[in-house]
C-alpha cells in the first residue's frame, strides 16, 4: 500500500499543478500574442510595421481612454453620473485630439462608428478623437467596476469586438478600459504595456485574437497608475 501512495502521490502532484497552470493561462491562451507587449510610437521606426499593416485595414484597434493624470477617483459608479466619475484631464483632452489627428496623418482607415464605452473617459476620449458624430456608444465596453453583476456579459462582448472579422480597407477602433483587456487578453497587456491613450493592436480571428502589438499616436502623459 505504502508503495502504491509513493506512486500515485507524484502523479496527482503533476496533474494538480499542470491544471492550476492551465487555469491561471487560460485569458492568455484566449489571445495569440507577441512574445512581450511594450508600447511604441507610431511614428517611430519600431512602430512603422504596426502603421503599414493597419493601413491594409482589417484589424482592430483597441484604445485605452485618454489621460486621467490627477483628476478626482471615481465615487458612484453609475453610468451617466459624470460628477462621480474619474473623467480626463485637459492634458487627456489634448491627447484625444491628437489620436485622432494622427490617425489621418498617418493614413490609418477608421470603419465608421468608432465603438466607445459608456462611462465618460472613453466616451470623451472617442468623440473629441473623431468627432461625437462618428461614435456610437456600445455597453459591451463598460468599464469593469461600473458593470456589476453584468460583467461577465461585459467580458463576452469585449472577447465578440476583438475577435469578429472586420473587413479589408477599414479597422475597427474601441476605446475602452484596461482591466477589462487584461481580463480577455492576460496579463501581457497589463502593467506598464497599455498606458492611457495608448491602442492594442488586434488582429481579429474567431478562434481567438491575437495581439500584433501597441501602438502611441500621441504623447503618453502620466503612467497611467492611480491611487483609486
Amino acid at each position: 500500500m505504502t508503495a502504491l501512495r509513493c506512486a500515485i502521490l507524484p502523479a496527482l502532484a503533476v496533474f494538480l499543478l499542470a491544471a492550476s497552470f492551465r487555469a491561471e493561462a487560460k485569458p492568455v491562451a484566449e489571445a495569440k500574442s507577441v512574445a512581450k507587449a511594450m508600447p511604441v510610437a507610431a511614428d517611430s521606426p519600431e512602430g512603422a510595421p504596426l502603421v503599414e499593416r493597419l493601413r491594409r485595414g482589417g484589424l482592430v484597434l483597441y484604445f485605452r481612454h485618454a489621460d486621467t493624470s490627477g483628476m478626482p477617483c471615481d465615487r458612484s459608479f453609475r453610468i451617466g453620473d459624470r460628477a462621480g466619475q474619474r473623467n480626463i484631464s485637459e492634458a487627456g483632452r489634448r491627447q484625444s485630439r491628437e489620436i485622432g489627428a494622427a490617425l489621418l496623418r498617418l493614413g490609418i482607415p477608421v470603419e465608421k462608428p468608432v465603438r466607445a464605452g459608456p462611462v465618460y473617459r472613453a466616451r470623451d476620449t472617442a468623440e473629441l478623437a473623431f468627432g461625437e458624430e462618428a461614435v456610437a456608444i456600445d455597453e459591451a465596453l463598460t468599464a469593469d467596476d461600473y458593470a456589476g453583476a453584468r460583467l461577465a456579459a461585459v467580458l463576452d462582448g469585449h472577447r465578440a469586438l476583438f475577435s469578429a472579422p472586420v473587413r479589408a480597407g477599414v479597422n475597427r477602433v474601441l476605446v475602452g478600459h484596461r482591466t477589462p483587456a487584461i481580463m480577455v487578453l492576460g496579463r501581457i497587456v497589463g502593467g506598464p504595456a497599455f498606458p492611457e491613450g495608448s491602442a492594442i493592436v488586434i488582429e481579429p480571428a474567431m478562434s481567438g485574437p491575437a495581439i500584433r502589438g501597441i501602438l502611441t499616436f500621441a504623447d503618453t502623459i502620466g503612467t497611467g497608475f492611480h491611487a483609486c
